[in-house]
């Protein structure tokens, strides 16, 4: 039976409890109850990503995303879809820098179904991986990227952000969505050898938020879960670690056919789980979090030399994270102009700090971003997870609004005089090839940054 056993109601997680427990081969399982409503979200995240992978073999995190929906030893084709969605529930997974999460919603009454087939392929999907399944999951993946990165307008920004701001050879140097000649070369062998390694229980932590019976939930988990064999073979993942600061600034101009000029910049920025990490996030909200930020209202409201701008926060827990500055440019404006102002602004940030409105404003902000995760099963079993598989314990997850709260005005101007200067950015520059192209166009929301998996449909989602 499952062993381990922790509840908690800390201040400032808003009454949301959860239990941890262990079972035998090594599975972290978190439950937590919420009766509100007559669903369930189960949430299943391996300790892999991008980061993991090595030379020549990118993008076999991403790949084998699409892999596990391809059957299992009981479960054959696109049955995992079928039975789910057959069910009233939906399904998902993605792939990130630094793990690999699936996730269904069901109704109450369906969640042992989820389970089973969470069970079934982490337990059997080698019985089902083959030449055929493997042929087509990785054209999917090839078209996936075509689509979302390389013919789309600014499609490969952050793929080449990501190799400025971290060096050849570093584990985040590349994006989770591999290249093209890593995905050629993928063979048969090194999807099973990479499913041997990282997809087993003892890699692994499944979260269960709902209408819940714990007792009935954790009896379903042995059931299925408990027989599947634990492997100790994992390799560590590479150091990560990085200057505080990037040490000059990088460049790059592109001349592309895109509807606009474009200034993007990526700015080294403290490891996710600190409280630098948050003073960061709350210093790139006043900055640039919507249309109240300090350069919106500069660029676009008061300069009216930009259609967009934005400032948001990749974070990450095992590098350095990423601040991503994106502005879109108004009419024939050049990007000098826009460059100048931004870095105005930072300057003047940096020199006085927020002030006390900005201040409860951002707060408010990243609080209410913080309810809306938690305010949803699916969103609060990812957040066990996250907190679960990156920092070790999923009751972070109940109480990080606290933390960002705690945070002063005086540690939100230190990191971005820290850090948020010109010698620690990589810069992108979009040119249109076309200049007629540039007055009045119509700029697309910015590429997004994870890969996901949906009912055959390729998704991403904005890693934050």
């Amino acid at each position: 039976m499952p062993m381990g056993h922790t509840t908690t109601a800390e201040a400032g997680s808003g009454g949301l409890t959860a239990t941890e427990h262990r079972l035998a081969n090594g599975l972290r399982v978190v439950l937590s109850e919420d009766h509100l409503t007559p669903v369930a979200a189960v949430c299943l995240w391996y300790d892999v990503g991008s980061r993991h992978e090595v030379k020549g073999r990118t993008g076999l995190a991403h790949l084998f995303e699409h892999l596990m929906f391809q059957g299992s030893a009981q479960v054959k084709g696109n049955g995992h879809f079928e039975l789910v969605q057959g069910a009233g529930g939906s399904l998902n997974g993605t792939t990130s820098f630094e793990r690999t999460n699936y996730f269904e919603t069901m109704p109450a009454h369906q969640l042992e179904l989820a389970l089973w087939l969470e069970a079934d392929r982490m337990g059997s999907l080698l019985a089902a991986l083959d030449d055929e399944s493997m042929e087509n999951q990785r054209d999917v993946v090839k078209n996936e990227r075509r689509q979302r990165y390389d013919n789309v307008p600014y499609g490969t920004a952050f793929e080449k952000l990501t190799a400025l701001s971290y060096p050849e050879g570093h584990p985040y140097h590349h994006t989770p969505i591999g290249s093209m000649a890593d995905l050629d070369a993928a063979t048969l062998e090194d999807a099973r050898q990479f499913f041997r390694t990282y997809y087993a229980p003892n890699n692994a932590v499944l979260s269960v938020v709902g209408d819940i019976d714990p007792q009935q939930t954790l009896a379903w988990i042995e059931r299925y879960f408990g027989s599947i064999a634990s492997h100790d073979g994992k390799p560590e993942p590479r150091d990560g670690s990085l200057p505080e600061t990037i040490g000059g600034q990088k460049r790059e101009v592109l001349v592309e056919e895109v509807p606009a000029r474009a200034l993007m910049a990526a700015y080294r920025l403290p490891h996710d789980g600190t409280r630098a990490c948050d003073a960061a996030d709350l210093a790139l909200t006043v900055l640039g979090g919507g249309e109240s930020s300090r350069l919106y209202n500069r660029l676009v409201r008061r300069d009216r030399t930009a259609v967009a701008a934005g400032f948001g926060l990749l974070r990450l827990s095992g590098a350095p994270s990423m601040g991503w500055l994106d502005v879109k440019t108004s009419g024939d404006v050049e990007v000098p102009v826009i460059e100048a102002a931004i870095d105005e602004e930072l300057a003047r940030f940096a020199g006085e700090g927020p002030t006390p409105e900005e201040m409860e404003r951002a707060q408010a902000q990243l609080e209410r971003e913080w309810l809306d995760r938690l305010g949803t099963v699916a969103g609060r079993a990812d957040e066990l997870c996250r907190y679960a598989v990156l920092f070790g314990d999923p009751q972070l997850a109940l109480t990080a609004v606290k933390r960002v709260l705690e945070v002063t005005p005086e540690e939100v101007q230190e990191v971005a005089k820290a850090r948020l200067r010109p010698d620690n950015r990589a810069v992108l520059v979009y040119e249109p090839k076309s200049p007629e192209t540039v007055e009045d166009a119509q700029v697309p929301e910015d590429p997004e940054r994870e890969a996901t998996v949906e009912a055959g449909n390729e998704n991403e989602e904005t890693a934050k």
